[in-house]
Formats: structure tokens, C-alpha cells, sequence
């Protein structure tokens, strides 16, 4: 099981949109974007969880750095679920 952080996503983006990216590489557990827990508002950063990590590590790969609903996206391993 791997958990990817990606942060500088647009304030657009919804949990389907970064299930729907990740799901192009493999399986994905869950997708959520990070949200202001007064307001609802995306913080500009979502966490996926994968149960294969050589598929997760592909799509780590193959995101990291590129453009996303016009924001440079940064994706990464997230060592440590519990302190989202």
C-alpha cells in the first residue's frame, strides 16, 4: 500500500478528477482532496492510496511535474498517512 501526496492542484479539482488520474496507472484505494474544514474549500493538495506500489510509483513517475487543469502539479510519496 503507497500513499501519494499531490500538492499545487487547482482549487477546482474534486476527488473523481484525481481517482480518475490515478486510475489510468492501477488500482486506487481512495482519492481525496484536502479541504478547509470551515469553509470546504480545497487547500490545494489531495492524498491517494494505492495497494500496488509498483503501480503507484509509476504513476508517481509519470505525474510529478506535469500540468494539470493548468497548475504544474508536484506528486510524491506520503510516508506517513497518520499525520494528514
Amino acid at each position: 500500500m503507497m500513499n501519494i501526496q499531490i500538492s499545487n492542484i487547482s482549487l477546482n479539482m474534486i476527488d473523481a478528477d484525481i481517482r480518475r488520474l490515478f486510475s489510468s496507472f492501477g488500482i486506487v484505494d481512495s482519492a481525496e482532496v484536502s479541504r478547509n474544514k470551515f469553509n470546504g474549500r480545497s487547500k490545494g493538495v489531495a492524498q491517494v492510496m494505492m495497494p500496488n506500489d509498483t503501480q503507484a510509483r509509476q504513476a508517481i513517475i509519470s505525474l510529478d511535474n506535469t500540468m494539470m487543469d493548468g497548475k504544474k502539479i508536484s506528486v510524491n510519496e506520503f510516508p506517513d498517512a497518520t499525520s494528514w
